[in-house]
């Protein structure tokens, strides 16, 4: 009887120690070197899961991971995708970030001003997105810089930026100056993406605008050399010299030399900053501007102001 009931302490004694021994290994946390950026596949098995982890040096051993998993039911909460693991961790915390759902955001940008078919090679080239893409016009999506998760497809990107663009479109023109000769959503999407390829200073935006809502209310010819380049290339590529005077002649309504207010379409992706700036272009008596040499340009009222601008600027280029 003293035997079983020594026996009964003992195994008692020794599931204390084990029970205190896994707690230890289960919440002592160790330092990582450096972040850990780890996958977790769809119908990875719990085994391959922790030897990833053993791998990686984020537990002293996968059978760990695995037992407090079981104990725990873990496994069957575990979410697939890529998850960034930094700092001070325990196998619990661990465990507590493959079951959050937290999982790590890729980013993709679409800077402001490319075409349809730079932003499509820009999703192509990402090698962490999936699934291909259905083409899309200049003008339908947003430039920024979009979050995504490892493996989701390309088209769900440019949904999103299609749809971005429509909110950001429909806010400035519910938002415009009322005096603005634009006749709907489309031809101030139209004229942002020229403003767009006009300037890259973000505060002369409002500026160039002006220009061309006053060249627009006088019934004037635009003449905007994107707009050109865009009738020769469409886009596609890059014009790769400087544009010549049989270039302005070249019969089309994107060239905006020949022909009289808009060009049918946008001719980029116009960012909201050049959006909202058609919306709200600067009041301004300017009909005129030509590049300043310093990275900005100089804006005239008269022809002969124009005149004097161009030729200082051709000073400075030579």
């Amino acid at each position: 009887m003293k035997k079983l009931l020594f026996l009964f302490i003992l195994g008692l004694g020794t599931a204390a120690f084990l029970c205190f021994y896994a707690a230890k290994i289960v919440h002592t946390k160790h330092t990582l070197n450096e972040p850990v950026l780890l996958q977790v596949k769809g119908g990875e098995s719990l085994k391959d899961i922790a030897l990833d982890l053993e791998n990686n040096k984020l537990v002293s051993k996968a059978f760990y991971f695995i037992l407090y998993s079981k104990i725990k039911k873990i496994y069957p909460k575990v979410k697939a995708g890529e998850y960034l693991i930094e700092g001070d961790v325990s196998i619990k915390d661990i465990a507590d970030i493959l079951t959050g759902g937290k999982v790590y955001l890729r980013k993709i940008t679409f800077p402001e001003g490319r075409t349809a078919v730079e932003a499509v090679n820009t999703l192509l080239d990402n090698e962490f997105l999936e699934d291909d893409v259905e083409p899309f016009e200049d003008g339908e999506i947003l430039p920024e810089t979009y979050t995504f998760s490892r493996g989701d497809s390309r088209q769900s990107i440019v949904n999103k930026a299609k749809k971005d663009l429509q909110n950001v479109l429909e806010q400035a023109w519910n938002e415009r100056d009322v005096d603005l000769p634009l006749k709907n959503k489309q031809e101030l999407l139209i004229l942002a993406s020229i403003v767009e390829k006009e300037t890259g200073v973000a505060e002369e935006r409002p500026q160039v605008a002006s220009v061309f809502v006053n060249r627009l209310k006088k019934g004037m010819l635009l003449q905007t050399d994107p707009t050109v380049i865009y009738a020769i290339t469409r886009g596609k590529t890059e014009l790769g010299r400087a544009l010549t005077r049989k270039d302005l002649e070249i019969d089309s309504p994107y060239n905006t030399y020949k022909y009289t207010g808009l060009p049918p379409s946008p001719i980029c992706n116009p960012g909201k900053a050049a959006i909202m700036a058609v919306a709200h272009p600067d009041k301004t008596p300017y009909l005129y501007f030509v590049a300043s040499g310093t990275g900005g340009h100089n804006f005239a009222r008269t022809l002969n102001e124009h005149n004097a601008n161009v030729k200082k600027w051709r000073s400075l280029s030579k």
